[in-house]
């Protein structure tokens, strides 16, 4: 029998493997199965939107077992598992399908996911939710928010210098931060639904907006573009390569959000210029910020935020490194990026 200690213990190492993933639409989950003894003999977590869950892939690295030996194992799991179909299946159905005998969770899902602990109980399947949960609420404490306000999880990416810094006073910004920070940012480009950028970024730059790798092959997975603003466009942009993208007339980040959810885009990533990252910052709609950190000092230019003047330090915004970050402080090249969130709210 798997005794209290070792169902904490798991759950201690679940959490450690879901920051393994990605946030994004989708929360950082990590899952355990342990064996009648209290084991642990296969781990799992999500990587990522439009990947297998925590729950299925524990169960694959655990591979084919007969339905007497599931009966004896024990899921344990950072999260309600969900019970809907979305780009994969309900992880509540798999389980019962699988056999596990118990399951037990964290955190429980209130969203249109949830569920799944009433179907696992339906099934004959033993359930139980830990009791102190304060580490594992953390983990998507941004994430459940998000949801709590029916919105795309939101992600905010600056490269600056040492000064804050975005470009240099003739307005050169090619290229401030490495050639690895360009690479990762490329990579999260991937991740996401939907890239944002201002009228006044396309006007002056023409970006592209697609992921590529540092040779400049297009990456399998392609984000959405919306330009946000109420300038009138040129004819010809480069970032209308395909059909996959769209302006939003206005200045007001709500109704931008408004829209990307309307096009159902779950992850949004919001490249700039400073004033729409700051506008989102300003709004609390910074979700997580990538800031790529460059050892240069420029000393004039643009500032990678432009907030309302903060007259005392107890009024500034404040923000942490990501406590289960797989990217928490990453050196890129000369580089170091830096993954921070909001402080969480008190639970």
């Amino acid at each position: 029998m798997v005794s209290e200690q070792q169902l904490s213990d798991a759950m201690d190492t679940a959490l450690q493997t879901a920051q393994r993933g990605h946030r994004g639409a989708n929360p950082l989950v990590g899952a355990c199965i342990l064996d009648e003894h209290g084991s642990l003999i296969a781990t799992g977590y999500h990587q990522g939107a439009g990947t297998p869950h925590a729950e299925i892939d524990a169960l694959r690295r655990l591979g084919r077992i007969s339905r007497e030996r599931a009966a004896t194992l024990s899921m344990v799991v950072t999260l309600e598992p969900c019970n809907h179909t979305g780009r994969t299946g309900p992880c509540s159905a798999a389980i019962a399908q699988a056999g596990i005998g118990a399951v037990h969770y964290a955190v429980g899902d209130h969203t249109s996911a949830s569920g799944g602990a009433d179907y696992l109980a339906a099934a004959g399947i033993k359930v139980s939710q830990a009791r102190h949960t304060t580490s594992t609420r953390e983990l998507n404490h941004r994430w459940f928010r998000a949801k709590e306000q029916g919105r795309p999880f939101i992600t905010v990416k600056t490269a600056q210098s040492l000064d804050g810094r975005i470009n240099a006073p003739d307005g050169t910004s090619q290229w401030i931060t490495s050639a690895e920070s360009r690479a990762h940012a490329h990579s999260l480009r991937a991740r996401v639904d939907a890239i944002v950028i201002g009228t006044n970024t396309v006007i002056h730059d023409d970006p592209r907006l697609n992921a590529r790798t540092a040779d400049g092959t297009a990456l399998p997975r392609q984000p959405h573009r919306l330009v946000m603003g109420q300038r009138d466009l040129p004819g010809r942009l480069a970032l209308a390569f395909d059909e996959h993208w769209e302006q939003v007339r206005t200045r007001e980040v709500h109704q931008l959000v408004s829209r990307a959810s309307e096009l159902g885009y779950g992850h949004l990533l919001i490249e700039g210029g400073a004033s729409i990252a700051s506008a989102f910052i300003a709004a609390d709609l910074a979700d997580e910020i990538y800031c790529y950190q460059a050892p240069i000092i420029i000393g004039a230019g643009d500032s990678s935020v432009n907030l309302a003047t903060t007259h005392t330090l107890g009024d500034a915004r404040a923000f942490r490194i990501d406590a289960f970050s797989n990217e928490t402080l990453h050196r890129l090249g000369p580089d170091v990026l830096l993954h921070l969130e909001p402080l969480p709210r008190p639970l």
